[in-house]
């Protein structure tokens, strides 16, 4: 038999079909997850990088800021507020920067460990004097007054939490010496982008 207050309810099956066409709850956590690790990814890039990435504004200021912090809770703070500010992007913007990462991740695995080297050689001279022997024996042109107090300030920008102004900043010179050496190694007439790599100049004949 029929139930006489059915109707009484006021609703139709279809009006919940809506509701079923939306995004999952598990789903949702998937796409933020993958939104968050998006952002992780971009502030673990160098900023000359992130920079030229097309983005809003305001999400790149947030990745941006999020590389200077260097205290643990403020930079998990942050990066929570990244992953916020990726979720404002649209699917085409989403598409664009994993485009661009993905074209980032096609750089050589030597040019990858080059890098890392260079982290390594910064983090020995804050932490071994005889590094910055070593570094001024093999670049005896370099401002030995100016390096010593690049290290003393990264030494306090680490132990008080400031931001990794000197340290980036010998990291920086230490690019310059390697990329010097690099020019001097590879053949005349080829020239080299911001991130050393090599510039084809060959023009198409059309």
């Amino acid at each position: 038999m029929p139930n006489p207050n059915r109707g009484a309810c006021g609703f139709q099956s279809s009006e919940f079909e809506q509701e079923y066409e939306r995004p999952s709850k598990s789903e949702l956590k998937r796409q933020m997850n993958e939104l968050q690790k998006l952002g992780e990814e971009l502030v673990a890039e160098a900023r000359d990088r992130v920079k030229r990435v097309p983005m809003p504004e305001d999400v790149r200021d947030a990745i941006l800021a999020c590389q200077l912090i260097t205290n643990h809770e403020g930079r998990r703070r942050q990066m929570q507020f990244v992953g916020k500010k990726m979720r404002t992007l649209d699917e085409e913007e989403v598409a664009v920067i994993q485009r661009t990462i993905d074209s980032w991740k096609g750089m050589s695995k030597a040019d990858t460990a080059a890098l890392h080297a260079l982290e390594r050689r910064r983090d020995k001279l804050l932490a071994d004097d005889k590094a910055l022997t070593v570094l001024l024996e093999e670049n005896p042109e370099l401002d030995v007054q100016h390096l010593r107090t690049l290290i003393r300030n990264a030494r306090k920008e680490q132990a008080e939490s400031k931001p990794p102004k000197a340290y980036r900043e010998i990291y920086q010179i230490l690019k310059d010496i390697d990329k010097k050496r690099k020019a001097a190694a590879k053949p005349a007439g080829q020239d080299e982008d911001e991130d050393g790599e090599p510039i084809d100049d060959e023009s198409d004949d059309e």
